[in-house]
């Protein structure tokens, strides 16, 4: 009997004057954007997974404040993989200008959620889309939701 791991991720989700944070990266072949997002570390909290995956993907300093949602998203494209993903909302507080980002992105661009829509096909995932318009309808939870050891 196959034993069933989810794939754990986070993503920041982040706006700014209209604007929210995107990576333009290469997977599975194709340039795809996605949220500044990546996968769990061991030893690692959710809060510290991505804060350092927006720095290495976007070289801003992201500070989380508040958990947007977890979601699951099954992707059997290349192999059956499920995801669950901790989006989190915050603010970023500072950029690292020359900070070289990781191999497979290609760079961090701010769009509109008009911007963002025009280039549906070109998301990773369907959960792109879902965060934004989640963060636009105004949900949020507070992080203490997440218990210290897993915040």
């Amino acid at each position: 009997m196959t034993r069933w791991r989810p794939s754990v991720t986070v993503a920041a989700v982040i706006e700014r004057g209209g604007k929210f944070l995107f990576v333009e990266e290469r997977s599975s072949g194709r340039r795809v954007l996605n949220q500044p997002a990546g996968h769990l570390d061991p030893g690692e909290s959710l809060a510290q997974a991505v804060v350092r995956e927006t720095l290495e993907e976007t070289a801003h300093h992201f500070t989380p404040t508040a958990l947007l949602g977890i979601y699951r998203w099954r992707y059997d494209r290349d192999e059956d993989v499920t995801f669950l993903r901790f989006a989190f909302l915050g603010r970023v507080d500072g950029v690292e200008e020359g900070r070289k980002l990781d191999q497979e992105i290609i760079a961090a661009l701010w769009l509109t959620p008009a911007e963002l829509a025009a280039r549906r096909a070109e998301h990773r995932s369907p959960l792109v889309q879902q965060c934004v318009d989640d963060c636009l309808a105004g949900r949020s939870f507070p992080l203490g939701l997440l218990s210290k050891a897993y915040a």
